[in-house]
């Protein structure tokens, strides 16, 4: 099993924490996908927004660093294509019109190197068009993980696998690569969690993992459950979780 796999829970993602693919819908628009278009989908998870891309008529190849994702992506769309790559280092001589990313981006500590990686996969005049976590996204919980770790003689900027930054900070390191970003949006989005009380521990279970990975079944169970309780003043409503979510969406084009 890869470093990966031990951070993905892919029958959790697709059970409990589907709202990942049903928001990543919204920015269908955005690509404006065309029937005989090559799309990579940089960031697939268990490839639901890839079907749906492929099923409006372009050819969709879903890349994921997690095998586990793509295992049960492949066992889901058996006829669609999908492998297990990082973004960050990916190369393949197929150009794309398009690369689409949702809910991925936020993972890539390195964007530089992706950005540079999704470049030289588009054709001249194809575009990149993506959703991600950006700056302020999901503070609440990331100061409660904190929190944690201070509270028991820990570091967790160490551990912290996310990126998240300004609009301004990505767009000018896409200018930088080259392309012109001729949208960019970064907006709030409190985001419910079905799943009752429990909900905010099958979240922390599946995309707080990385924090976790040096420890136990049981120390990761009582961990969730001590920031759930420090979290329950704000971001429980009415029976609800209703996470902080801030995101940003762009358009970008190779020239």
């Amino acid at each position: 099993m890869s470093q990966s796999d031990k951070m993905w829970d892919a029958t959790t993602y697709d059970n409990k924490l589907s709202f990942v693919s049903e928001l990543g819908k919204n920015i269908f628009e955005l690509l404006e996908v065309q029937k005989g278009e090559k799309v990579l989908d940089l960031g697939c998870g268990t490839g639901d927004l890839a079907a749906i891309i492929q099923d409006r008529g372009a050819f969709v190849h879903g890349i994921d660093m997690s095998e586990s994702m793509i295992q049960q992506a492949r066992q889901k769309y058996p006829s669609h294509t999908f492998s297990v790559a990082d973004a960050q280092t990916f190369s393949t001589p197929e150009q794309y019109d398009a690369v689409f990313s949702n809910a991925a981006l936020h993972w890539m500590k390195q964007p530089e190197q992706t950005i540079a990686s999704i470049w030289m996969t588009l054709r001249s005049g194809g575009r990149f068009v993506a959703e991600f976590g950006g700056k302020g996204n999901i503070h609440a919980v990331y100061q409660a993980v904190v929190h944690f770790f201070e509270r028991h003689g820990m570091d967790a900027v160490e551990r912290n696998p996310w990126y998240f930054p300004t609009i301004g900070e990505y767009s000018g390191l896409l200018e930088g690569q080259g392309f012109r970003v001729t949208y960019a949006r970064h907006f709030d989005r409190p985001t419910p969690l079905a799943g009752g009380e429990q909900a905010i521990i099958h979240w922390l279970n599946v995309f707080a993992a990385p924090f976790f990975t040096d420890c136990t079944a049981q120390e990761k169970s009582q961990a969730f459950e001590e920031i759930a309780s420090a979290l329950e003043a704000s971001l429980y409503r009415e029976g609800q979780w209703i996470v902080d979510y801030s995101r940003v969406q762009f358009i970008a084009y190779k020239p």
